[in-house]
């Protein structure tokens, strides 16, 4: 079991339930998935940089990236329907959490004039939604073969009813959100 499934289940359950006044244990909001989409708009003239991207995504999650395609045409942008135009991995279970320590502990303090994240990017039903703007910063990339800097969305998804609900659980796995 992952470091931050153990705490999850010794020390996050217990603290939720108590702040929150929940009467089940099952009532605890917990994470279902985390979502990585990299958006790889430059791909419609060159399908080298979509290769790129995969592989990246691949290094970051240890995971195979399922390639996402264009749902309609944009004549301004050269884009035609279905073109392939980025790549997403969805991460459950023990790997949801040793991805999710790795980017607390290790990605997030090594972005540069990293602050916290912010607090308010919630969607509403306890889901949050983090964008990374360059993928050099996972331990994985080597630098020197990086073709282009290029970023990420990352959306942590909870069975939170709430937003507080989801920045607590957060918060308590160790999420650094501003002040």
């Amino acid at each position: 079991m992952n470091r931050l499934q153990e705490k999850y289940i010794s020390e996050v359950v217990p603290a939720l339930e108590k702040q929150f006044e929940f009467k089940n244990i099952h009532c605890v909001p917990k994470l279902v998935k985390i979502s990585i989409n990299m958006g790889v708009g430059v791909a419609t003239q060159n399908k080298a940089i979509l290769d790129n991207a995969v592989k990246d995504l691949t290094m970051i999650t240890g995971r195979k990236p399922i390639i996402t395609k264009a749902k309609k045409s944009i004549s301004n942008f050269k884009l035609r329907l279905g073109m392939p135009i980025g790549c997403k991995v969805t991460l459950r279970g023990e790997i949801m959490y040793e991805f999710l320590d790795r980017l607390i502990s290790i990605v997030l303090p090594r972005v540069r004039d990293f602050r916290g994240v912010p607090a308010k990017s919630f969607d509403g039903r306890g889901n949050y939604t983090l964008g990374i703007k360059e993928q050099t910063v996972f331990p994985e990339i080597e630098f020197d073969k990086v073709d282009a800097v290029r970023g990420m969305d990352i959306t942590i998804v909870t069975t939170a009813k709430t937003d507080e609900e989801g920045r607590e659980l957060l918060r308590s796995l160790g999420m650094p959100f501003k002040k």
